[in-house]
């Protein structure tokens, strides 16, 4: 069995799983007006973290490595991530069975621009270098895993470390993301005309864009077992291709239909044994007609669903992993969050959208994930 042993949370509600996920069961939204020129020169709604914060969290952490070296604001984000989860286990981060995946979209895209103070050389850009940051800072011996297949990255990283775990090939696994909003990011969006002018609302009728989201996340999985809190497995998940277009998903959900057939079948039930689905839930006209008609043609239309990207936005390469660590605690508290934002139903099938928050018993969920280029991820979970 691969077993979710740890996990973690860096946003705008919080550093660390507990306080993001009850200041969303609060119904907080981290989605704010951002008015500054350096990011957009319009005002635009997005989740930021608190950087000061971020930046004193880090110096504890990086006084307790004795390192003086120069950081990004992604890299510290990433560590402290890193470092929490960790903090929670008895892993050893030196050990050749532990390997690190790395998950972002754009990595250290920042430093295109004259937005930071510090000078870093050329190739900190690169993402395989931001991984061999990571590595080197904890000190881990195998090179990090980077994985960057546009906005399903998160949860294809989760299914990559289960499968590492499944064959052996490691022990722990620790599976970390991260992204930032800026102007580059904003920029390309808004040629998109893709971001909502005010806070995203997944599945709603009057839905008109997503908005973007900076975060990191890690949660790490092993073949050992948690032994001091409930244990949720992975039970398996897989990957599809609707190859439809650059940017716009498949009309009948083709991509997200097949990777949520394999992840079924691999995970050995039944599709009516799924309690809750996290959907990707962007709130983008296409996005979510898409992952309804998906639900429906598996029959899944009265199972309770929800979008986390009315708390935080879209956080791109981290979403796959913040939302997998929301649903980890929601089957833990048996608490179904509602989705942000939502009010009334705005898509053609008539799935179950959670409009407010409320307890239930949770013992199996499926994640989805999609992203440009066609491409989908799923995954199942179960209590144990």
């Amino acid at each position: 069995m691969v077993y979710f042993r740890s996990d973690n949370i860096i946003s705008s509600l919080g550093f660390g799983t507990e306080e993001n996920f009850f200041s969303m069961v609060s119904g907080e939204v981290g989605i704010k007006t951002i008015v500054d020129q350096k990011y957009y020169p319009k005002a635009f709604p997005a989740s930021m973290i608190d950087e000061e914060r971020l930046n004193k969290e880090f110096q504890i952490i990086a006084d307790q490595y004795s390192n003086n070296n120069s950081y990004t604001k992604l890299e510290k984000m990433i560590i402290v991530s890193v470092n929490d989860a960790l903090s929670l286990t008895d892993i050893e981060i030196h050990s050749s069975r532990t390997a690190i995946i790395l998950s972002t979209t754009k990595g250290n895209i920042n430093l295109v621009s004259n937005e930071n103070e510090e000078t870093f050389e050329p190739e900190r850009i690169l993402l395989w270098k931001l991984g061999d940051i990571i590595q080197d800072f904890f000190g881990n011996p195998n090179k990090v895993i980077v994985v960057s297949n546009a906005c399903i990255s998160g949860a294809l990283a989760i299914n990559i470390a289960a499968m590492y775990i499944e064959s052996e090939q490691f022990d722990n696994v620790i599976v970390t993301g991260g992204d930032l909003v800026t102007r580059f990011v904003v920029s390309g969006f808004m040629s998109f005309m893709s971001l909502s002018p005010t806070a995203c609302k997944p599945f709603d009728k009057n839905r008109d864009g997503l908005s973007l989201g900076e975060a990191a996340g890690t949660v790490i999985l092993s073949k050992h077992k948690n032994m001091h809190r409930q244990n949720i497995i992975f039970k398996g998940g897989a990957t599809a291709n609707d190859a439809n277009h650059i940017s716009g998903p498949s009309r009948k959900g083709d991509g997200s239909y097949i990777a949520i057939k394999k992840a079924i079948f691999q995970s050995n039930i039944k599709p009516e044994q799924i309690d809750h689905i996290s959907s990707h839930g962007t709130a983008t006209p296409y996005n979510d007609e898409m992952e309804s008609i998906s639900i429906d043609r598996h029959h899944l239309e009265s199972v309770p669903v929800n979008s986390i990207k009315g708390y935080l936005g879209h956080t791109l390469g981290a979403a796959g992993i913040i939302e997998t660590v929301i649903l980890l605690e929601e089957m833990r508290q048996n608490i179904l969050l509602k989705t942000a934002g939502f009010e009334e139903l705005g898509i053609s099938h008539p799935i179950n959208i959670i409009n407010h928050t409320f307890n239930m018993e949770i013992n199996t969920c499926l994640k989805m994930a999609s992203g440009f280029g066609g491409s989908n991820a799923a995954l199942i979970i179960s209590k144990v």
